[in-house]
């Protein structure tokens, strides 16, 4: 059936949507380039990039080549740099945001009625090696999770190289393809669509597309850092630029699915390469 999930039971779970929302993903945006922006913070406070490597955790040289757009800003780099820079994740995508006039809403506890809706085409694209990342809701700061849509590029491990790690907890369903997912602790497991995984993300992982054609999951990332207003409490005070607009999907199904390949007992992949830029 055309947009629906097909269950290894015979269960067929329609999607309202699900083809719209596939080509959401599908549609070319352009790459948001954070590195200028992050910069720029990193100069409104007075601080010289020894003092935001001490604050990230980051090598001096990995934040000069992410600040001049020579090196792909991964999710585990852009959680720490937003950390150390006492803002959130949505922030990054600010002036977007500002440029077409959207409002920052920060929280305000359970029952303040905040909502924020990501049409077709919208989301804060982050491209790297690895991954395509379209962050969604930046117009909401302050959030308990940060949700973003992936597309999986890479199609093994040795070509994916060293796992990469953050604070908290993650969540994936499994939208469209194979994905063959990979951790420190546990054997490779596949994962089709309909299925899902939550995980400590502060062990090493990876997500690596198994099977021919697009690859996409919806992901959820909870305990990335603390709310901007904490942040703010151990670093200089900036006025916060407004957030930019994301967008999650639900991708077409395929109405069979390929037979499941056993995991237990495959020995974790030894990692190869250099790490990933």
């Amino acid at each position: 059936m055309a947009g629906a999930l097909t269950f290894p039971t015979g269960r067929v779970l329609p999607l309202a949507g699900a083809a719209s929302m596939t080509e959401q993903l599908k549609k070319e945006r352009r790459p948001h380039e954070p590195g200028a922006v992050l910069k720029r913070l990193r100069r409104e406070r007075g601080w010289p990039l020894a003092e935001l490597s001490k604050r990230s955790g980051l090598p001096t040289s990995t934040l000069s080549k992410v600040e001049n757009g020579k090196m792909s800003l991964t999710y585990d780099k852009l959680a720490r740099i937003s950390e150390g820079l006492g803002i959130e994740i949505a922030s990054i995508f600010g002036e977007q945001a500002a440029a077409s006039g959207a409002e920052r809403k920060p929280g305000g506890g359970a029952g303040n009625g905040r909502r924020s809706i990501t049409r077709n085409g919208e989301g804060g694209v982050i491209d790297t090696p690895a991954y395509r990342q379209i962050f969604q809701a930046t117009d909401l700061l302050e959030k308990k999770f940060v949700p973003l849509l992936g597309e999986i590029k890479h199609r093994s491990i040795e070509e994916f190289g060293e796992f990469i790690r953050h604070e908290g907890e993650e969540y994936s369903f499994v939208l469209e393809g194979v994905v063959e997912f990979h951790s420190e602790l546990y054997a490779p497991v596949q994962l089709y669509p309909g299925d899902s995984i939550f995980f400590d993300s502060s062990m090493g992982h990876a997500y690596i597309a198994a099977a021919e054609g697009p690859c996409r999951v919806l992901s959820i990332c909870a305990g990335t850092g603390v709310h901007a207003s904490e942040l703010q409490a151990r670093s200089v005070a900036v006025p916060q630029p407004p957030a930019a607009a994301l967008a999650p999907v639900i991708s077409k199904a395929s109405a069979e699915k390929p037979e499941r390949r056993a995991a237990r007992g495959r020995a974790p992949a030894k990692l190869k390469g250099a790490k990933r830029r």
